[in-house]
Order: C-alpha cells, then structure tokens, then sequence
C-alpha cells in the first residue's frame, strides 16, 4: 500500500480555507435562492397588472372592432343592452367623475384637518386612542355604506332638499367620502411626522404658535406624503363599486348634477356581470371597453400623484 509524503498531505489551515470557502459557496447559493424567492414574490404584483392589461385589451379590441372610437367616446347614450344600442362611455364617466368629486369634497378637508390633530396637537395617549378607532371605518364592508347612504343619509338629505329623489349621487358620495377619510387621514399623519422636528423647533424659535408651524411649515414639508394619501383617496373613489350600486340608482344618463341617479363604470360591471348575457357578445364586452377606461382614468390620476410626489420632493 502506497503512502502519501509527508508534504502531500493537507496542513490543518488547508482545511480550514477549504471548509470556508465550501461554507462560503453554500452561503453563496443560499443567498441567490432568498433573493430569486423574493424577486418571484415581487414580481407577482407585475404579472399580475400585466394579466389583467392583456386581457383588457385583447378584449376591448374585438369590441371596438364592432364599436366604432368616435362613438365609444362621444355618444351621449349609453344603452349597451338595449335594441337600439348605444355605447356613450362619457355617460359612466360622469357618474363616476361627480360621485368622486362629492366623496373628495368630504374626504380631503376632513381627512386633512384630522392628520393635523393627530400629528401636532393630540398627546401620545390621545393619538394611539383615536387613530385605531379611525382605522376601524376602512374595515366596514362597503354594502354596509351602501345601505347607510341608502336607508339613512338620503332621507336627512330630502328633509333639506325634499325634491332629491330617492337613489342620488349626493348620498353615495358623502358616505364614500366618509369611508375614504381614514385613508387619507392615516397616512398624511404619517408624511407629518416623519417631518424633522428640527424644522418645528425653527418654527418655534422664531415665534410660530403650533397652529402657524403645523400650516405653514409642517404640511409643505409633508406634501409629498400628503399628495400621496389624496392620489390614494382619489383612486380609493373611482373604483368603489357597491356603495354607488346601492343608493347611486344605476341609472345611465349624462348629467353631472349630484342630486339625480346616476350610474358609474364600476356600478355597470357588476350590472353586467350578474347578468345572463352570453360570453363574446356585445353587451358582454362593454365590460372589459369600460374596465380598460376606467384603468386608464386611474393610471391618469396615479401619474399625477407621481409628478406632484417629485416636484414637492425636490422642492423640501
């Protein structure tokens, strides 16, 4: 049997460099495993916008292969279902545009003055009592607003406008903008105190009250957070579905008075989706040409999230 020479044989710190450098590699691979696990996670959210774009698209083109663009955009009818039909998408888009502008008019003020309180003058106690009771409204399901604006919102509203009739856009708007408020509430509160209390002591140094500081200093500072918060709002009430559906009417006319009936583009998908039209009709695929509008009104809205994000950004 043939014996190894003596210098042939690995020295106790050829060992160790070899186990560290095999602990190394498996490091190594172990690492590239994570992160190809979390850029699979991630990348969920992407195929998943990208499946439904395809989709939309694909079948928004063999509806516009029967529907000409001119009329899908500047019909002032919308009676997809009908004989005579007609396919006037500016009829939903006035419904979801003045039901959004009436959820806004209560969310953005209020929801604003309550980050303030929150941020700059509640104490500690205070803050960690009324922010979760808040947050509790974005947990109620949104048929429960729906019958609220319906069964409850609407006749205080008839006391006051007693020719409102009885499925309007007022209702469902203030309800929603109600149900939006912890949206924008929670997370401006959140862009106001991630502002450097250095620049409130600044404030207070050269004589601000709490009041000016919060004004004039602390929400400019914060505008980028807060701009998020309204873009999120915004979104939150151009997609809300059964608050409209119940106390709204579903009626399509084009009118941008909040005190009649009105119907929305998402209102009209579940209309049409619960219905009993067959798959690849016409009628079917106004769906999928409203749904691809209305993503496109949401992504309109999220790019100018975006630039005001930057500009505010770049400014403080």
């Amino acid at each position: 049997m043939a014996i190894a020479p003596p210098d042939a044989l690995p020295s106790p710190a050829q060992s160790k460099l070899a186990e560290f450098a095999r602990a190394k590699a498996a490091r190594a691979r172990r690492e590239r495993a994570i992160e190809g696990l979390l850029l699979l996670c991630a990348s969920v959210s992407v195929l998943t916008t990208l499946g439904i774009v395809y989709i939309l698209i694909r079948e928004s083109v063999s509806f516009f292969a029967q529907v000409p663009i001119k009329d899908f955009l500047f019909d002032t009818q919308w009676t997809p279902l009908f004989d005579d039909a007609h396919f006037g998408i500016m009829v939903l888009m006035s419904g979801t545009l003045t039901s959004s502008f009436v959820a806004l008019c209560i969310a953005i003020p209020m929801g604003t003055v309550i980050a303030i309180y929150l941020s700059e003058f509640a104490g500690h106690k205070t803050r960690e009592t009324l922010k979760p009771m808040l947050e509790l409204l974005s947990g109620v399901p949104t048929i429960i607003y729906g019958f609220f604006a319906l069964l409850v919102v609407t006749p205080l509203l008839q006391k006051v406008f007693p020719e409102l009739p009885g499925f309007n856009v007022l209702s469902a708007g203030i309800v929603m903008g109600i149900m939006i408020i912890p949206y924008v509430a929670s997370l401006s509160e959140d862009a106001m105190r991630a502002v450097p209390m250095a620049l409130r002591e600044g404030s207070y140094a050269m004589g601000g009250t709490r009041f000016q500081t919060a004004v004039n200093v602390v929400v400019p500072a914060a505008f980028s957070g807060i701009a998020s918060a309204y873009i999120l709002g915004i979104s939150r009430a151009v997609g809300e579905t059964m608050i409209l559906a119940v106390a709204a009417g579903m009626q399509p006319t084009l009118s941008f008075n909040p005190m009649e009936p009105a119907a929305t583009i998402t209102s009209f998908i579940v209309q049409v989706a619960m219905g009993d039209l067959p798959h690849g009709s016409i009628g079917y695929q106004t769906i999928f040409a409203a749904g691809l509008s209305l993503m496109l009104l949401t992504l309109c809205f999220n790019m100018a999230g975006y630039y005001l994000r930057k500009k505010y950004r770049e400014a403080y």
